[in-house]
């Protein structure tokens, strides 16, 4: 495959897919541009533009062809752009529009017509597709630097993505403060490091929450909740989940808690207790043509029978239309893993398809619990799920039960299983072994 040259202005190449200024350039040419403010009438604008969906390419295809397809849809990018404005490929399928003077209505017209040149038909072979593209916009504000404005504008980008896509967000015009600013990029890197010095020395551990069967109480599974502890700080699961997400972390830290909650099992087995536990499965293991594996490999580490992990998968992943998806959900089947449904009823996927989705259980999220019993509409949507359930042989556990009213008002409304502070908070494998007993 040729590698196409672009030329930007008098701004190095950096990029050597596309010919496009890098990161760096992108962060130089900002900069220059906001030491001439005191010599120009505008400050700049910054466009970030992310390819929705690109893995599916890459993993439908190859990473050859999704090569091949970067540098189409960047053609198509430099055609849409306007004269003087400096185009940079800052990430794997992300772009970024530098306009030295553009007002936010011509800022937003110019990301709307990116948006539409990225969403031209594209042939794949004997494929047809349309991709999209998410803008973040975002307008220089005085006293703001290089990378201040591409956080923001990088920021509105992933607000375009979170409402669906192929479309446009104008970021605010204020500053981030300090702590989701500049220091946000330093406080994540802290956190990178502190998960990897956490997997070297063991600052890794799991709590387990039971989950009771709501006609006798009797406790029937626990599910393994990810805890971090390195030189007697605990990171709290909302700040570390997120950043190992984005670094591709997550994927061994899903592996280590497959194993962790194996061993567990395998421990309890020889106390004589049969307990199932119930173990989270990101998007990132899923997307990885390794897990069926590394499912494998568990069961042959500890010797432990596959129905003893339930592996818990959101509705959207499920539904996802990736081939690597969907061998790995088949694989796990295959090898006799039990399949639940987690945070029902806060993704996308439609009741038509909820009948072919390879479950036996759903997770009721706590939306729909924390309200009860006042809401009757959300006491009328559990029995409603409980019902539904119930015709296609699934099972429903409710999460984030806290109070008795809601534990008796989710019995009478047929929901199978529950867990929630009411019942127990996660706790070590030592106290639960106590209280199980």
């Amino acid at each position: 495959m040729s590698v196409v040259t672009l030329p930007q202005d008098d701004l190095g190449a950096g990029d050597w897919l596309t010919g496009l200024a890098d990161r760096g350039g992108c962060v130089a040419r900002l900069t220059s541009l906001l030491s001439e403010l005191p010599i120009r009438d505008r400050l700049p604008a910054v466009l970030w533009l992310d390819i929705d969906r690109f893995r599916q390419i890459n993993n439908s295809f190859g990473y050859v062809v999704g090569d091949s397809v970067l540098v189409e849809l960047c053609r198509r990018l430099e055609r849409s752009r306007p004269p003087q404005s400096t185009l940079a490929r800052v990430g794997g399928d992300e772009f970024v529009l530098i306009l030295p003077n553009a007002s936010g209505h011509e800022a937003e017209r110019i990301a709307h017509k990116l948006v539409g040149a990225v969403h031209q038909r594209l042939s794949i072979g004997t494929t047809r597709m349309r991709p999209s593209a998410s803008v973040g916009v975002a307008l220089g504000q005085p006293d703001e630097d290089a990378n201040e404005l591409l956080e923001r504008a990088e920021r509105a980008m992933a607000e375009a993505k979170r409402e669906g896509g192929g479309r446009v967000s104008l970021a605010a015009d204020a500053l981030l403060p300090a702590r989701d600013g500049k220091y946000l990029a330093r406080e994540e890197l802290a956190v990178e490091e502190t998960l990897h010095r956490a997997l070297e020395i063991g600052g890794l551990y799991l709590d387990y929450q039971p989950i009771v069967r709501v006609t006798d109480g009797v406790t029937v599974a626990a599910e393994a909740l990810m805890r971090c502890r390195v030189d007697g700080e605990i990171l709290p699961p909302g700040r570390f989940i997120p950043v190992a997400e984005k670094t591709g972390l997550i994927s061994h830290l899903g592996d280590w808690c497959l194993v962790t909650a194996a061993e567990f099992v395998s421990r309890m087995q020889g106390h004589g207790t049969a307990l199932k536990v119930a173990v989270n499965v990101s998007r990132v293991q899923l997307q990885n043509r390794s897990f069926a594996k590394s499912l494998h490999g568990v069961l042959a580490y500890t010797g432990i029978q596959p129905g003893r992990i339930e592996l818990e998968i959101t509705e959207s992943l499920f539904m996802d239309p990736s081939e690597v998806v969907k061998g790995n959900i088949r694989a796990a089947l295959a090898a006799g893993f039990p399949l639940a449904i987690d945070d029902f009823g806060t993704g996308y996927s439609s009741l038509a398809c909820l009948k072919d989705l390879p479950a036996a259980k759903l997770k009721l999220d706590r939306a729909f619990v924390v309200d009860l019993p006042v809401d009757r509409r959300a006491f009328g949507v559990a029995r409603a799920v409980a019902g539904l359930a119930a015709d296609l042989g699934m099972e429903v556990v409710a999460e984030g039960v806290e109070t008795a009213a809601q534990l008796q008002l989710l019995g009478e409304a047929g929901i199978n299983e529950v867990q929630g502070f009411h019942i127990a908070r996660p706790m070590n494998e030592g106290d639960l072994i106590e209280w199980l007993s």
